[in-house]
């Protein structure tokens, strides 16, 4: 079975666009508010909406998507608490819509309502509720201030409530930023490889998997600059009198293949352990074009892993299934019972 982890709904109906758009601008305008938070979109408009993921998994070999609200949309850093309390239910309810229409096509991520400066504890009642709906992980914020940085870091005590509800559920966190509002970072180019990377140097300077050995945290698009830089963040956690990053990290931190060249593929399969590598393409979200160098979509990353000569038929099945259903055990569970 070919699970890619990492599916965005990216093909929204123009509906809860239209609802977004007008629930921000009742922040400043009261009578420009929604009427209604019922959006009248059909399970057969759900199910039209998604046909271009669906077109693209068939002619690409992958079987399962793990799906989740659009990344930029979450926008933590726009409006209040409240609006992206109610812009987050809304969201993962299309989620949940999708993945009960489609249980063969796609599995439910969530996002958590997280907002600036306030306390992560305050998403713990989505995340239960995504809990009971069957979702099988969530995308986990490290910057809510969109590019800012105004929160404290992934090892702080701020978010151990969290994490202890996180473990509780068995549920799995992709750390994802979204949006950026900081115009000397461009939101897909920069912003999200530096949130990868900075995610991974604060858990290397931390303790956190002590505290919470059970915890389970993907990092995607590769890991940002992480393989790439290894012998510096091995180098680093040893000045730094930490443990080695396999007994340190690597038993709680995995990574994603959104990496849109075969030459970035092939490093990260020699740098980090076949154990913590899932097979993730990310496709219709942050490069949809067409590589003139080979005449195939960017985003088609099963094709390089698929020329990895270096890999056994064993670490093939570990990162295009196996993998992915130890670290998200809800979603092992999930499929079991569709057995």
């Amino acid at each position: 079975m070919i699970i890619d982890i990492h599916g965005h709904y990216t093909t929204e109906p123009q509906a809860l666009l239209a609802f977004r758009d007008k629930q921000l601008a009742g922040l400043a305008d009261p009578m420009r508010k929604p009427a209604t938070n019922e959006l009248g979109i059909t399970d057969e408009q759900l199910v039209k909406s998604v046909e271009p993921q669906m077109k693209l998994q068939k002619e690409r070999g992958s079987d399962l998507t793990i799906f989740s609200p659009r990344a930029a949309g979450m926008a933590h850093h726009v409006g209040s608490e409240a609006t992206g309390i109610e812009w987050s239910r809304m969201s993962n309810d299309l989620i949940h819509r999708i993945c009960t229409l489609l249980p063969d096509n796609f599995a439910p991520v969530g996002q958590l309502p997280q907002h600036p400066g306030v306390a992560p504890r305050n998403c713990v009642p989505e995340l239960e509720r995504l809990a009971q709906l069957g979702f099988v992980g969530v995308n986990l914020n490290p910057d809510p201030a969109g590019g800012y940085w105004t929160d404290p870091p992934l090892t702080d005590k701020w978010w151990y409530p969290l994490y202890e509800k996180l473990c509780e559920l068995d549920m799995t966190a992709m750390i994802h930023v979204t949006s950026s509002c900081n115009p000397n970072f461009h939101y897909t180019g920069a912003h999200y490889i530096n949130g990868d990377t900075t995610a991974f140097m604060q858990l290397i300077q931390g303790n956190l998997f002590k505290d919470f050995p059970t915890l389970k945290f993907v990092i995607p698009h590769g890991g940002g600059a992480v393989p790439f830089h290894w012998g510096r963040y091995r180098g680093l956690a040893q000045e730094m009198k930490k443990p080695l990053l396999g007994e340190h990290l690597l038993k709680n931190v995995f990574f994603d293949t959104c990496v849109y060249h075969y030459p970035g593929i092939e490093l990260m399969s020699k740098v980090i352990p076949v154990d913590n590598i899932l097979f993730a393409s990310e496709m219709l979200g942050a490069v949809k074009g067409i590589d003139p160098e080979t005449g195939h979509n960017y985003d088609d990353t099963k094709r390089y892993i698929d020329q990895l000569r270096t890999l056994s038929e064993a670490d093939r099945h570990k990162i295009f299934e196996g993998n992915a259903r130890r670290v998200y055990p809800r979603l092992d569970k999930r499929l079991r019972k569709k057995t």
